[in-house]
């Protein structure tokens, strides 16, 4: 009696339970992370969802510098947002991806993505463990691609040019433009036919187009109808008539130049003091045949057409170097931005 009544006694020290809660805890911990994705995920979705396809609405953000900015598009909502969760981040990018690649459907995939964690949450509620809701997600996936391409995705060669106009109208469709679809979509189209190539062969073997060669000039005045394809370059600024030089040339040579055609200046802010007549007569003949040597070596190489690219260090020409490339019928186009 005395050894059974001794044991009750001595098993709580001997059995070490764990602090209250512990187990269930970390648990609870990793349901609440999911639920705090998925509702984080559900909240960017349901952000643009009212945007989504023809009948959708317009988004009116004002940004942090004022700018107001009016839009449908997905990619374009997203990337003003300020997104701090990481699944939130996660949707952001999936529709940036989907722009690079696809250029459309950007709303699309973050609504769909939106919808099938709303769907995951259910099935987490009942028990299902996460791995077998992903790896039923990839299968899901796979057996959707294989639909798509046997069944109903239809093969369109860049040859057909107007099966490329159907496509890109109905992009236009969801769009502020879509009334204008019929002036824009052979224009993109063309456009993009143009920098793939001549030849209907190397427009069949491209496989991706560098849409940095395709640049979009805006100007005040006109309407949506008034857009034009350009084959060729177009500036904000057109060509320099103050010197009275020529403003159309034929079969142009053009001349890309990152120098100055001005008098050259000292590498400091230094003053240069003239004491007589003589010596500024002197210093106004010496930059006189400066500028008018290098107006030499470019009517020497050929040109007929220069293109003078800005400068914030100094003047990038002045009058007198206006005057001599007019004397020589040198078309000149001043202020040329770094990046055209």
């Amino acid at each position: 009696m005395s050894a059974a009544a001794a044991m009750p006694s001595a098993m709580p020290s001997a059995v070490a339970r764990p602090s209250s809660g512990e187990t269930f805890q970390e648990r609870s911990k990793g349901k609440d992370v999911r639920i705090s994705n998925i509702v984080a995920a559900k909240a960017v979705a349901a952000a643009i969802r009212t945007s989504l396809g023809p009948r959708g609405m317009d988004k009116l953000l004002q940004l942090p510098s004022g700018e107001v900015l009016i839009s449908n598009d997905g990619a374009t909502l997203l990337s003003k947002l300020h997104v701090l969760h990481p699944a939130a981040k996660m949707l952001v990018e999936c529709s940036q991806s989907q722009d690079v690649e696809a250029g459309d459907g950007t709303t699309s995939v973050v609504v769909l993505a939106g919808a099938l964690l709303d769907a995951c949450l259910d099935l987490l509620t009942k028990g299902i463990h996460p791995s077998a809701i992903a790896g039923s997600f990839y299968r899901a996936g796979e057996e959707c691609v294989r639909i798509l391409r046997g069944r109903v995705g239809k093969a369109v060669k860049l040859s057909e040019r107007e099966s490329l106009v159907g496509a890109v109208k109905t992009c236009l469709s969801s769009k502020v433009v879509s009334q204008n679809e019929d002036v824009l979509a052979p224009i993109a189209v063309d456009s993009v036919l143009t920098v793939l190539g001549r030849d209907v062969d190397e427009i069949e073997k491209a496989t991706n187009v560098d849409l940095r060669d395709i640049r979009m000039v805006e100007q005040l005045g006109g309407t949506v109808d008034d857009t034009e394809l350009v084959q060729g370059l177009v500036f904000d600024k057109g060509a320099t008539k103050t010197a009275g030089g020529p403003s159309q040339i034929d079969n142009a040579k053009i001349a890309l130049i990152q120098f100055c055609l001005s008098a050259p200046k000292t590498d400091m802010d230094n003053n240069v003091v003239v004491s007589d007549y003589a010596a500024m007569d002197r210093i106004l003949r010496d930059e006189r045949k400066y500028i008018l040597n290098l107006c030499k070596k470019i009517k020497k190489s050929g040109a007929n057409v220069l293109l003078i690219q800005k400068s914030i260090l100094r003047d990038a020409y002045n009058e007198l170097s206006l005057h001599f490339l007019a004397k020589m019928n040198i078309l000149v186009v001043t202020d040329v931005e770094r990046t055209d």
